[in-house]
């Protein structure tokens, strides 16, 4: 029941966005001035506040932090072999791969940490986030380039492009802060609550509003292959590697959450500015999105049962 209590209003919140950008109610150019404004401060302050409160020292767990980015890093690694061995269309290959393993993290595993697990496992997903944001990028950008035909990314720009990332940035920051057991005032710590509530239904509605299913059947074998792999197979590795480590499930709960949301939607980005499919990447990140409403509620289900 709780798992249903969770997951069935964030994706009515989802259909709703989708309802909206279809009928005139959220178009693209309101779509684009209210992603920014989430992006840069009602998600930060939304993790802000949540880690800057947590206690680090008692709660922070370096192996479910390992097993989560090696998990991620494996598959990454994986599909990049197997695409290079295979016989897939290099225009196609990055975006596989990195739809099979690159996350959502900001605007559906932290809502979806928040509303079932509460303020202490938000502040955990959000300290792991940090990390695997980090490591989802660098493995995207690598992947996509070593596929693309044209003139390859600095590393240097991607390091820039991290530094820029104010995901990234607030959850390093807050780490620092709760490190130090630095105390936030009560005027801020209302101010980023405040703020922070906007995240969750708002990033919800601009997921939904981005989804498209039109081409979603001429992509059919990369799209099972891809979502299976991301809503499944990677969770599914996570799970066996914390309980062979004898890890409580209430530590990697937070952490089952990150591994399973669907293909975040900077994939399409990735893939037009490497020159990429990115058709398939747009139909990847709805259909993954669109088949996380089912895996994520057994994954739910299942690990706290």
């Amino acid at each position: 029941m709780q798992t249903l209590i969770t997951i069935a209003p964030i994706f009515i919140i989802l259909a709703l966005g989708w309802v909206a950008a279809r009928t005139g109610f959220l178009p693209e150019e309101v779509q684009s001035h209210l992603n920014r404004l989430v992006y840069y401060f009602a998600i930060p302050a939304f993790l802000f506040r949540a880690i800057s409160n947590f206690p680090l020292a008692q709660g922070f767990n370096v192996t479910v932090m390992l097993i989560t980015l090696g998990s991620a890093l494996s598959f990454y690694l994986t599909g990049w072999l197997l695409c290079k061995t295979g016989r897939v269309p290099p225009a196609k290959a990055g975006v596989i791969v990195q739809s099979s393993c690159h996350g959502n993290l900001g605007y559906i595993g932290l809502p979806v940490a928040f509303y079932f697990l509460g303020d202490i496992g938000l502040a955990q997903a959000g300290i792991i986030s940090g990390f695997l944001m980090i490591l989802q990028n660098i493995m995207s950008v690598s992947v996509l380039q070593s596929f693309s035909t044209v003139r390859g990314v600095q590393k240097s720009t991607i390091f820039a492009k991290l530094l820029q990332n104010p995901v990234i940035v607030t959850s390093m920051l807050a780490i620092f802060v709760s490190g130090l057991q630095i105390p936030i005032p009560d005027v801020i710590n209302r101010t980023l609550s405040m703020l922070g509530h906007l995240a969750p239904p708002a990033a919800l509605l601009l997921i939904g509003a981005s989804l498209s299913f039109r081409t979603i059947w001429n992509h059919k074998t990369a799209i099972i292959v891809a979502s299976m792999t991301k809503l499944v197979f990677l969770p599914a590795l996570g799970l066996g590697l914390f309980t062979l480590l004898g890890i409580a499930p209430a530590d990697y709960l937070p952490a089952m959450i990150l591994l399973g949301t669907p293909t975040a939607t900077v994939a399409y980005v990735l893939a037009r500015q490497m020159n990429a499919d990115s058709g398939l990447a747009v139909t990847a990140i709805s259909a993954s999105t669109l088949f996380s409403a089912l895996s994520l509620s057994l994954w739910l289900t299942i690990l706290t049962s």
